[in-house]
């Protein structure tokens, strides 16, 4: 028996309502169910249930230390969609990476948990691997812009320190909030 894929994450909130608002409105999920102190979200609530829920924390012994909320999207479009309805929400963002055998933006919650929106490249590439992406460019540049990379790095991985702060540079000269 193995195991077939996550079936959902649950964090603790400290307000709820705001915490629910932005995964629903901003994020795009969708209420499957809710109580007072819970809402469970889905993706595709008739597919599976709920894919994510958020408790109301009842005090400081329910404090959350995600690393991470990643969010699987269809296709590159998808990414730079939400990057514009992050940027649109005053969402903070932490920054769009190429791992080679994915597209990731990266941004905060209203609690500062990390998230990801992330399209899966057709390519594979050796972790760790960052390099910045522009999701400004045009959508092929970008997609041939990452598979040359990969083409040079994809067996020993790749690391680019200097994109990411031409990025944060170029992020808040668009008037995005980079960083908590």
């Amino acid at each position: 028996m193995a195991i077939q894929k996550l079936g959902h994450v649950g964090i603790y909130a400290k307000d709820l309502e705001n915490m629910r608002d932005f995964y629903t409105r901003v994020v795009g999920l969708h209420v499957a169910d809710e109580s007072a102190n819970a809402v469970f979200m889905s993706s595709d609530p008739d597919r599976e249930h709920h894919e994510f829920v958020i408790f109301r924390s009842s005090g400081p012994e329910q404090q959350t230390c995600v690393q991470q909320l990643s969010f699987s999207c269809e296709k590159l479009e998808d990414i730079v969609e939400y990057y514009q309805r992050f940027k649109d929400n005053d969402v903070r963002f932490r920054s769009v990476t190429s791992h080679g055998n994915a597209v990731g933006l990266y941004f905060y919650d209203p609690e500062g948990n990390v998230c990801e929106v992330y399209w899966t490249t057709p390519w594979k590439a050796r972790q760790p691997y960052g390099v910045a992406v522009d999701l400004t460019k045009d959508i092929d540049e970008i997609k041939r812009l990452v598979e040359e990379d990969v083409k040079v790095y994809a067996a020993t991985g790749h690391s680019d320190p200097e994109s990411f702060a031409r990025q944060k540079e170029q992020l808040a000269s668009a008037g995005i909030k980079v960083g908590l």
